[in-house]
């Protein structure tokens, strides 16, 4: 087990991190002012499609994908660093091409699409011309359980006929199309009931009822509350064999819940600095404030939990490279929780250090913790993800004696 980074990996991350500093982080403002102007929440700024030019022009472009056909030809445990730095601002996921849900939605397109498909969806993302959303969870059963799904793809000749209700669906406002998970067999066992279809949002009958607000915000493409009303997709709209919907989300969940580890690593990190910058810098009686045993408790533990929550990142990235995504499910799960938390806790954190001005959004900490926590539902809330773990581990001893 070997974590150091390869010198083409160790350059990738210079480059990053120089256009992090020289571009990233000084268009944060600009771009939440382009927003403002606009008047429009959903409104995608200027300064993000400029930049996305200037990354794809050298080079610091899909580089999320493992595929050299498609991406960067980097392993999971090579990009976790870069997610990291990318982790550390809210709009350079986007910047750089790497965001959800189109990275998880390119990933099971060149994995299970046909050569049509990744033609007509997959190379234009890949290209940054369209974005996508990934329509799953329901608000009238438990998601956390795919099984559970009601949205309905009939099958009518040579077309699917849906008919549902979904919500959450992320990034829906300004998508050329939709992947839906949507049960095209009710008779068939649970996990072969659904079918993963692909529908382009200018199809009649896929109506976007209103972006869902979200702690007070409903901005980007919203998580998004759709319904399906007979809206009719020929039947090779579908993503791989019917039926195997279950299989096709699991395996995209996989890499979408490391790489959402590996940005709240990072964000955990920008969080820490800002705070101890502040409490090194903030004078309180005549005294630096940390110089408080509260502050100096919030920065060391702040800093053991990201050390900790990175190697074990870096661990299950690895695992995940040598041995495959199924043998690796427990540590995707256990380190799922980890990082989800750790971003809450560290950003809590700093916003208590900084008093008033952590409940700002003169520094980028507020947004973090607001955007962030839905981390903890999203991919599967905490305790699913806790009771399949135990699950797992009491399996694992059954008959077992302890010495």
């Amino acid at each position: 087990m070997d974590f150091e980074l390869s010198e083409k990996v160790k350059e990738v991350q210079r480059q990053l991190e120089r256009f992090m500093d020289e571009h990233v982080y000084p268009a944060e403002r600009v771009a939440m002012e382009q927003v403002e102007a606009s008047g429009n929440p959903h409104h995608m700024p200027e300064i993000v499609q400029e930049l996305k030019a200037k990354a794809k022009k050298i080079g610091l472009w899909n580089l999320f994908l493992p595929d050299e056909a498609y991406g960067a030809g980097l392993t999971n445990l090579e990009y976790a660093p870069l997610a990291e730095i990318m982790g550390r601002s809210a709009i350079a996921s986007r910047i750089f091409n790497c965001a959800a849900p189109d990275t998880g939605n390119m990933e099971i397109l060149a994995e299970f699409g046909n050569d049509a498909q990744k033609k007509k969806y997959l190379q234009p993302l890949l290209d940054g011309k369209i974005r996508s959303c990934f329509s799953m969870t329901e608000p009238e059963v438990s998601s956390a359980d795919p099984t559970q799904l009601t949205t309905l793809a009939k099958r009518d000749g040579d077309c699917y006929v849906l008919n549902g209700h979904k919500w959450f669906t992320s990034g829906a406002i300004g998508a050329e199309f939709a992947i839906v998970m949507a049960v095209t067999d009710p008779s068939a066992p649970p996990h072969q009931r659904a079918s993963m279809i692909l529908v382009p949002t200018a199809t009649p009958g896929f109506k976007i009822v209103r972006a869902v607000s979200v702690m007070g915000h409903t901005g980007g493409g919203g998580h998004c509350e759709i319904r399906y009303e007979d809206c009719r997709v020929p039947v090779d709209s579908r993503l791989g064999p019917e039926g195997a919907g279950f299989a096709i989300a699991q395996a995209r969940l996989g890499p979408g819940r490391i790489h959402h580890c590996m940005r709240c690593i990072g964000g955990s990190q920008r969080a820490y600095e800002i705070m101890v910058d502040y409490a090194a810098n903030r004078k309180v009686g005549g005294e630096p404030l940390g110089t408080k045993q509260f502050i100096q408790d919030f920065i060391a533990t702040s800093k053991m939990e990201i050390d900790q929550a990175r190697l074990f990142t870096l661990y299950t990235a690895w695992k995940m490279d040598t041995v495959g995504k199924k043998e690796a499910a427990q540590e995707i799960s256990m380190v799922k929780v980890i990082a989800a938390n750790l971003l809450m806790n560290v950003c809590d954190r700093a916003i208590q250090t900084m008093g008033s001005l952590g409940v700002s959004d003169d520094t980028p900490v507020a947004a973090m913790w607001r955007n962030g926590r839905s981390l903890r539902i999203a991919d599967g809330p905490d305790e699913v993800h806790k009771m399949v773990i135990a699950r797992r581990e009491l399996k694992r001893w059954a008959g077992l004696s302890v010495r």
